[in-house]
């Protein structure tokens, strides 16, 4: 059961970075790609009915993550209070910023919050990737699973390590990079004329760092978390992810154009989801790694709720996500179409 709501709350997280991905990359370029009002007003309108229901899936997983693995949301939350709260205040100023900006109309006003949103989304972007980077690394958890990390230290990725080191920082501008062509591809998907042509070129240009950098951070995620190369040394049905994410990253690039760039986009979030899979894959059954003693790491096992509350909290789950996904396919459905008219 335990390993259920592994795989359960690793899919929502996977599904929240597709989702709230692409509208945080769209914040992101939006600035690149709108060079007058009215071309970002169209970019917003692309994310506008969606961009706040998104976030819920992050919401979800916080609340599956606690109701699931309560040590896991104790140790984290705490030695990660700092970041948190940086997270906190930039989701909210990502939010006003959208809210905000049509209250008035001037020459100081708008602009002033259309830079906030594009500053708030980069450093979300940047931020969760820092987070996944020290995940994946490993933190200092003591013997009651507790740590501290100061913001950084020396930039290096051992035992002594801040939340950012040379390893962090590398996962989060990939993070960046990552959900950058994300959102380009989906603006490209929503709006069409000089905004549609510019957010097709800003992914063509993004993609060869995004290559570069899954590179680099593959060979780096090795060097730094030896578990990886046992997680799939023991378990080598498992390169199919890493395959599939592959296989998202080439058709994001060959398949750019076709049906107005769905195809792109599709492979888009292939891409990450497969990715965040490989990293969940490969540090299971670790769900918080030590990176002092191995023995003091937090898995599925210890850091699980009873057996008995995650079967009944099954049974709740299941029709309510069922529930969601419907809202969520009906709203897309709603939605579908470029900007303004136009099918896709």
């Amino acid at each position: 059961m335990e390993t259920v709501w592994f795989g359960l709350v690793a899919a929502m997280i996977a599904i929240y970075v597709v989702l709230d991905g692409f509208d945080l990359g769209a914040g992101a370029i939006h600035l690149f790609v709108a060079r007058n009002e009215a071309e970002r007003d169209t970019v917003l309108a692309s994310i506008g009915p969606v961009w706040d229901g998104n976030e819920v899936w992050l919401i979800a997983g916080g609340g599956t993550l606690y109701f699931a693995f309560p040590a896991l949301y104790a140790s984290s939350f705490s030695g990660f209070y700092l970041p948190l709260m940086m997270v906190l205040w930039l989701l909210i100023l990502r939010g006003i910023a959208i809210e905000f900006r049509n209250h008035l109309r001037s020459l100081v006003w708008q602009p002033l919050w259309d830079v906030v949103f594009a500053a708030a989304s980069a450093l979300l972007a940047i931020f969760f990737g820092a987070a996944l980077g020290n995940v994946v690394r490993g933190v200092p958890l003591d013997r009651s699973g507790e740590f501290f990390l100061p913001l950084w230290t020396d930039f290096t990725a051992g035992q002594d390590a801040g939340i950012l080191d040379w390893y962090t920082l590398l996962i989060a501008v990939a993070a960046l990079l990552a959900l950058t062509v994300h959102g380009a591809l989906w603006v490209a998907l929503k709006t069409a004329g000089d905004v549609h042509r510019r957010a097709r070129m800003a992914a063509k240009r993004l993609w060869w760092g995004l290559g570069v950098g899954v590179v680099a951070i593959t060979l780096a995620s090795f060097h730094v978390q030896p578990h990886l190369k046992a997680s799939y040394a023991e378990r080598p049905w498992g390169y199919i992810f890493p395959f599939l994410a592959l296989v998202g990253l080439v058709g994001m690039r060959l398949l750019d154009g076709r049906r107005e760039g769905m195809e792109a986009f599709l492979c888009s979030c292939l891409f990450l989801l497969a990715m965040l899979v490989s990293a969940a894959f490969g540090l299971y059954p670790y769900v918080l790694p030590s990176n002092g003693d191995p023995a003091l790491s937090l898995t599925v096992a210890n850091a699980a709720a009873a057996p008995y509350g995650l079967r009944v909290g099954l049974y709740w789950f299941i029709p309510g996500i069922l529930l969601t996904t419907g809202y969520f396919v009906y709203t897309y459905r709603s939605f579908a179409g470029k900007v303004g008219g136009g099918t896709v």
